[in-house]
């Protein structure tokens, strides 16, 4: 008994004693602080490889964007994004009053950070030219300070060559980001052509930010250009998306790489394995919408049949799971079954299938393989 009193004993003064070393006369009010965790956004593997969630064009103070590099490295860890790319303006720094112009700034003051959080960070700038022709993002750069800064249209083919022999993998911003103010702008122009044909340009960003541009995923597509979306981003990603809620998440371009590495992102961005995520929706080439699409939904055997009494018609009951993150809107096509299906992230949902029919075909609303289709998809019933 006294040593069961002797035991409360030393616990209350252990406590006690705790209490003195941390209670300094503030009581912490920490119960609205913003927890310190990551998001996980799921999406599977496909066909062997990772799917890297990855945004290729954001801005800091060291041009036009409102703030420092770090919080874009933060920002980046708590939404579960793998990559980043800090593609500051060559020719624009409105902030050189009070900001150094060094265009390498940004990132070399984000390196150790980024290996601190697991942040894969690719080296990158914009060549942001007089419109047309336009911005260019250009990624794996060696030294952004040997390109050009200068903005004269004399220089706008030096430019994206100077880009180029650096080794860089360059694509077209936002080409439909001054359709009204500029005719003619919104165009596939010559001097894009040009680069085409000599192979300097590797892709389009055909969503920036909230914007989807049509006429660019189709450039893309019959050019066989690699297909990016990014959120552009000035402010902090907060202020422009509702991330607070739920299913909310910035604008990116999902990477399906062999690694998790710099150099694995480069091998999938010049083989194109890339599918852009903005909203609910999904942009890309047919084949990889469709194989990120296979890898995300599953479709369970029949679980439950019954007959109508009066038609004699057989129905079979299955379960659809949506084994990801992301949303997909399906609209029946082919076959009879239920006519409409929407899979929310990480969620199952029942269909019904009249029996003796071995798929149903839907047309998933929430993709776009081209500016004018959707991509088709049987759901195959067991």
């Amino acid at each position: 008994m006294k040593m069961k009193l002797s035991l409360i004993g030393i616990f209350f003064f252990s406590v006690s004693l705790l209490q003195a070393q941390t209670d300094d006369g503030i009581m912490r009010l920490t119960e609205f602080a913003y927890p310190v965790k990551r998001e996980n956004l799921i999406i599977p593997d496909v066909n062997g490889y990772q799917v890297l969630k990855c945004d290729f064009h954001m801005h800091t103070v060291f041009t036009d964007g409102h703030v420092w590099p770090n919080v874009r490295i933060q920002e980046a860890w708590r939404e579960g994004l793998d990559a980043i790319s800090y593609t500051e303006h060559m020719e624009y720094n409105p902030h050189s009053a009070d900001v150094k112009v060094d265009h390498n700034r940004s990132h070399d003051l984000a390196v150790e950070l980024a290996k601190e959080n697991n942040i894969v960070l690719v080296k990158g700038t914009e060549v942001t030219r007089q419109t047309p022709p336009g911005h260019f993002n250009a990624l794996f750069i060696q030294d952004a300070n040997e390109l050009v800064s200068d903005n004269n249209s004399n220089l706008d083919q030096e430019a994206i060559y100077k880009a180029y022999v650096q080794k860089a993998f360059i694509f077209w911003n936002h080409p439909g980001w001054k359709a009204t103010a500029i005719p003619g702008s919104y165009e596939w122009i010559d001097f894009v052509e040009k680069m085409y044909q000599e192979k300097k340009l590797h892709g389009i960003e055909v969503v920036n930010g909230l914007g989807f541009h049509k006429k660019a995923l189709d450039w893309a597509l019959d050019r066989n250009l690699t297909i990016i979306g990014n959120t552009d981003i000035h402010n902090l990603i907060a202020h422009d998306y509702n991330i607070e809620k739920q299913g909310v998440h910035r604008t990116m371009t999902l990477v399906m790489a062999k690694d998790r590495t710099a150099a694995g992102i480069r091998e999938a961005l010049e083989a194109g394995r890339t599918v852009v995520w903005s909203s609910n929706y999904l942009f890309g080439k047919e084949e990889n919408v469709r194989d990120l699409v296979k890898a995300s939904i599953s479709v369970s055997p029949a679980y439950h049949e019954k007959t109508n009494v009066k038609t004699k018609v057989r129905t079979k009951y299955y379960e659809v799971k949506n084994n990801s993150d992301l949303y997909f809107e399906l609209e029946l096509k082919g076959g009879t079954g239920t006519k409409r299906l929407v899979l929310y992230p990480e969620s199952t949902q029942i269909l019904t299938a009249e029996a003796g029919q071995s798929n149903l075909t839907y047309e998933i609303i929430s993709t776009f393989i081209r500016s004018d289709k959707h991509l088709q998809f049987d759901i195959n019933l067991k």
